[in-house]
């Protein structure tokens, strides 16, 4: 079994050679990508082979229909109908559209 301290100890040695060379490189790269999946396991995420995580459910409590439409769905199975809808206003109202989008990104 690797053990994090022999990886981080390897990454050591290999930060202190005098003339590294390119199979420094390449053994510091395996010893870094080991030591993430490493932490991955320690904090839970490591890879699994069960089924993905079925889409995120919408929880939206507003006054409108959209949101009482909304509200309980599924992310995946709402968006193709808001990415429509965004697309036609980008074509009817680029200002509108540009607001929107200019929102999204400064979260």
């Amino acid at each position: 079994m690797i053990v994090k301290q022999d990886v981080i100890a390897a990454i050591a040695e290999c930060h202190g050679e005098r003339n590294p060379d390119a199979n420094t490189c390449i053994k510091l790269a395996a010893y870094y990508t080991i030591l993430d999946h490493l932490k991955e396991q320690e904090n839970g995420a490591a890879f699994s082979h069960d089924a993905p995580k079925q889409a995120e459910t919408v929880t939206y409590h507003g006054l409108s229909e959209f949101s009482a439409l909304v509200n309980g769905r599924s992310a995946s199975e709402i968006m193709p109908y808001i990415d429509e809808l965004v697309d036609v206003i980008r074509n009817i109202n680029p200002r509108l559209y540009d607001g929107f989008i200019r929102k999204l990104k400064s979260g």
